[in-house]
């Protein structure tokens, strides 16, 4: 009997029809990037480790695929596009404080076994705006997204926004240990109510902050929920984290895609580098979100030059995977709803 070679775990072939609809929604993706004048960079599949390094605050090191040159250099295969692009930009785009708008496609690799079935290989497209800082930018990096999702095919869908600046203003008043914000980190993103109770029963705070970070957990939902905040902290810092909120939802509803549009306060990522807002696109028919962006204002600094950045990238195979659960036939009924 002949032996038979399969894929390693966490890797799969991708033929046929679902290739056909992958480089179609690739293409129509791409042109969407077009439109929105960002320009085409390829990157190495292979970078530095220092470029996926714990002070860039991307991806644990025990979820990196680490290897050696001949020189004993330690390579990583990229878990993530946003540094890669930072590097690019910060080496070759951005002499006399210029602006630039990159896109890119390609895999990225992350060696995880922490969710069964989710794939260690996976294609992501997005979108760098490096070098502008405006509310505008903010607001149009979500509505392109909405775009992007609307064309896939999908109508039900909903853009998550919140604001880590909020927590981090927060957790500075508190003056928590790097541990402390840590595990409350973990207990927020994952809606555990009970766990940050206990946490925060145990440390020295005001009433006020006390409260705060026991609501924090509930903060999601429309509009409103930015009064709410609000009305929770006198904190400067974590008042102003909420105004901008304001401010971009108001581009929002002038871009009448508020329908797509909802606020969690409580979203925390675990890519440390976000600065500002971040943000997930989430449907039914996948625990995954399909986009994650955000602004990351101090990345830059990183690779030599001081820049604000704002960015967002798409997991085209949970992409497709969701529009074949939701009965979305890519190539004949990708465009999704008008207006």
């Amino acid at each position: 009997m002949e032996k038979m070679f399969h894929t390693p775990e966490g890797v799969r072939d991708i033929y046929n029809s679902e290739c056909e609809k992958k480089q179609y929604l690739q293409t129509k993706i791409r042109n969407i990037f077009h439109k929105y004048n960002y320009a085409d960079i390829e990157t190495p599949t292979f970078e530095f480790f220092e470029v996926f390094s714990s002070e860039v605050g991307t991806t644990p090191s025990n979820e990196l695929y680490k290897f050696f040159d001949r020189d004993g250099n330690t390579l990583v295969l990229r878990p993530d596009f946003t540094p890669s692009i930072a590097r690019a930009a910060a080496t070759y785009f951005l002499a006399d404080d210029a602006s630039v708008r990159l896109c890119y496609q390609g895999n990225t690799f992350t060696n995880s076994s922490e969710y069964q079935g989710r794939l260690k290989e996976s294609t992501q497209m997005g979108v760098e705006n490096i070098g502008d800082a405006s509310v505008q930018a903010d607001a149009e990096i979500i509505v392109m997204t909405i775009e992007v999702l609307k064309q896939a095919g999908l109508k039900e869908f909903q853009i998550s926004i919140g604001q880590v600046e909020f927590f981090k203003a927060l957790v500075a008043e508190a003056k928590m240990t790097k541990e402390t914000i840590q595990d409350l980190r973990q207990m927020i993103s994952n809606k555990n109510y009970f766990g940050v109770e206990e946490l925060i029963r145990k440390e020295s705070l005001t009433q006020k902050l006390t409260q705060v970070f026991l609501q924090l957990p509930q903060l999601f939902g429309g509009a409103e929920v930015l009064n709410q905040a609000s009305e929770l902290t006198s904190n400067t810092e974590a008042l102003a984290a909420i105004h901008r909120l304001k401010q971009i939802y108001e581009i929002l509803c002038e871009q009448k895609v508020e329908k797509y549009i909802s606020f969690d306060l409580g979203m925390l990522s675990k890519y440390h580098y976000y600065t500002g807002i971040i943000f997930n696109g989430v449907t039914y028919g996948t625990g995954e979100p399909l986009a994650k962006g955000g602004r990351y204002d101090s990345l830059m600094k990183h690779f030599g030059k001081d820049a604000p950045a704002i960015g967002v990238g798409l997991n085209m195979d949970t992409l497709l995977n969701v529009l074949d659960r939701q009965k979305i036939n890519v190539l004949t009924d990708a465009g999704g709803e008008q207006g």
